[in-house]
Parts: C-alpha cells; structure tokens; sequence
C-alpha cells in the first residue's frame, strides 16, 4: 500500500506544479502552530480555515451548479444562532450543538430553495438575498430571545487552548474540501454528481431533455452547500465564542463570493487561495496601520515627502474594504478566471491527446509523448 502511494504521489503530484504546490501548501499549515505561536496569530489561521469552507461551499453551489446564490449566509447563520440558542438555553456543548446547528442548517438551505427552484439568473439571486435578510428582521425583532444586535455571548469554545482549535478546524476545513472537490469533479468514475453539476450549469433545459431530474439535483446542491456553510457556521461561533447580526448580514455572502471570485471560480482550490490571500489584509489591518505609523514617527519631520507617502498608505491601510476592491477589480481585468487559475495555466500544460497534466516547460506529454506547444 505504501509502495503504491509512494508511486503515484511520484507519477501524479510531482511532475504537475499545481498540485506539488498544494501539497507543500498543506504541509506548511499543518506546521504552522510550531513557527506562528501567538494566539492573536493562530486565530487569524483559525477564521481562515473557517471561512475557506464557507466559500468553497458557495462554489460548489453557484459556481458548479450555476445556482448563484447571493444569500449564502443564511445557512451559515442559522447554524450559529442555533448553536448559541441550543448552549443559552439549555446548556448543550459543541459535540451536541454542532450536529444540530449543521442540521439546522441543512433544513432551512432546503426549505428556502424550493421557491427557487423554477427561477435562473437574477430571479434567482435575488430572491436567495431576500432570505437572509427577512431572517435578521426577525432575529433584532425577537431581542429578548436572540440578544438582538448585541447577539450571544459566552458560547463555550472548541477547544481548551487555540492550537487545538486550529487543528479542528483545519481537519474540518481539509476534509469539506476533499468532499466537496471529490462531488465537483466531472471526470470520477464513481461520482456522478460533478458531471450532472456542470451539465445543470451549462444548460438546464438540454441536460433535462436527457432524463436528467435537474430538480433533484438543485434541489441536492442546495442541500450539500447548506451542509458545509452550516459547519463553517457552529465553528466560527464556537471559536468566536458569540454570534451576532454580523453571521446574517450581506457583507458575510458577498465575502465569500469575492474570495472565490479571487481566486477562480469553478475550481475549489480558487477559494482556498483566495481567502488565505485576502482575508490576512483584513484581520491584520490595523497591525498594518500601526507599522507604517511606527516607521512615520521613527523618520521625523525631516523628511517631508516621504512622510506624506507612508500618511497616505497609512490611511489606505485603515481601509481594507476598498484595498479589498481594487485588488478584485485588477484581478477581474486582469486575470478573469482569478488569480490560482491564471498561476495554474502558467506553469502547467494539458497535453492536447491525452489531456494529462503537465509542467508548463515540458516540450512532450510525460505520458504519451505528444508535443505540448
């Protein structure tokens, strides 16, 4: 068994850059607790993992599926006010909370699909942006039950220390992505579901005229997008150790969509890449801010211009909403297919007879022997 995998981690992985990085990738933060032992760091790390299966959800649902789904944080949100309910109310821990909340989760994604089931496009949409918000209406109305704007507080945590609840959420966060690349992926020969996905995408009507039931199907993909934003959603709480307003506003669906957007949509590794790039500027904005601060009144007034150069980054640095913007709009303009795509097309080459992946320096196909230019 040994000897096989050794063989096709050396015939698959290492002659394919792309996948040679992603192992190294998750080596290195699986190692992470042993170079980055801080806690304010560890946490960043933790909301990481967290949120790479919140938008690799949302891919799964509206990038290989086509359902695009602008109210992505009503699962996520409903799996973390139950939580907090299940714990305020009647004292459940997180091994209890957690399946429940997920559950929850799974429940609602189903119930609020179905009147969506006939619509496409921005019918769609916006009737999965209506969800979320009717459900904050409720949850600030109900303050004496939901704790209102101020939320629940005081949710026990995962863990007793945080490295541990690093590894819990990275375990969590690299098995969904195994799950959801394993139901994504058109060519497994026993899945069928990420063929029946991208045929749903690609056209509905036709993939219906072939006997497939595209209704069960959505209906499907609704429910494992659900699944997976709930889990992102009872972490995130448990690790917060609160939820509030914030787990149900717009922003939270719109993050996930521009993380994945980012990174490259209808690709899975794109939304990994995208919040492990995007969501640091965020979380150490202020740290940012600080620095250049430092390093203002470490220069003195001597230095005029330079000084108004590291005002004007500072300022931009307390804006990591807008530095989020343009790097989006640039990645948009320039790299359409985001930004682990278009590296993934440089430094690697599908050979055109057996469409086995190459490095992108190969002159023949390690296989077949076709030339790749």
């Amino acid at each position: 068994m040994l000897r096989r995998l050794l063989k096709d981690f050396r015939w698959s992985v290492i002659p394919v850059p792309g996948r040679l990085i992603a192992v190294i990738f998750f080596v290195l933060i699986f190692i992470i607790p042993l170079m980055l032992k801080h806690p304010y760091y560890l946490r960043m790390f933790t909301y990481a993992n967290i949120f790479i299966i919140f938008a690799v959800s949302w891919d799964l649902l509206s990038g290989y599926t086509g359902q695009i789904n602008f109210g992505h944080a009503l699962p996520f949100g409903v799996a973390a006010y139950t939580a907090a309910l299940l714990y305020k109310y009647l004292g459940w821990q997180p091994e209890v909370t957690i399946p429940l909340g997920i559950l929850a989760a799974v429940v609602v994604g189903v119930v609020a699909c179905f009147p969506a089931l006939r619509l496409r496009g921005p019918y769609l949409s916006l009737l999965t942006l209506a969800f979320p918000l009717m459900l904050l209406g409720v949850v600030i109305s109900l303050k004496s039950i939901t704790g209102g704007e101020w939320g629940i507080w005081g949710i026990p945590d995962l863990a007793s220390t945080r490295v541990s609840e690093y590894y819990i959420c990275l375990i969590a966060m690299t098995v969904s992505v195994l799950i959801m690349w394993k139901l994504t992926d058109a060519g497994s020969r026993y899945v069928r579901t990420g063929l029946i996905f991208h045929a749903i995408r690609e056209d509905e009507i036709a993939a219906r005229a072939t006997g497939i039931n595209t209704i069960r199907y959505k209906i499907l993909a609704f429910a494992i997008g659900s699944f997976f934003a709930g889990l992102a959603g009872v972490l995130f709480t448990h690790v917060a150790g609160r939820t509030d307003t914030s787990v149900l506003a717009l922003t939270m669906s719109f993050q996930a969509i521009i993380w994945v957007i980012f990174g490259g949509i209808v690709s899975i590794y794109g939304a990994v890449v995208g919040v492990y790039t995007l969501y640091p500027l965020v979380y150490l904005s202020t740290d940012i801010q600080r620095i250049f601060s430092n390093i203002s009144n470490a220069i003195g007034e001597g230095h005029a211009p330079l000084l108004k150069i590291l005002e004007v980054i500072n300022e931009i640095a307390g804006r990591p909403i807008l530095v989020l913007s343009v790097l989006v709009i640039l990645v948009l303009l320039f790299m359409p297919e985001g930004i682990a795509v278009w590296i993934r097309d440089k430094i690697e080459r599908e050979c055109p007879r057996c469409k086995l992946s190459n490095a992108a320096w190969r002159k023949e196909c390690r296989a077949c022997g076709a030339s790749l230019h």
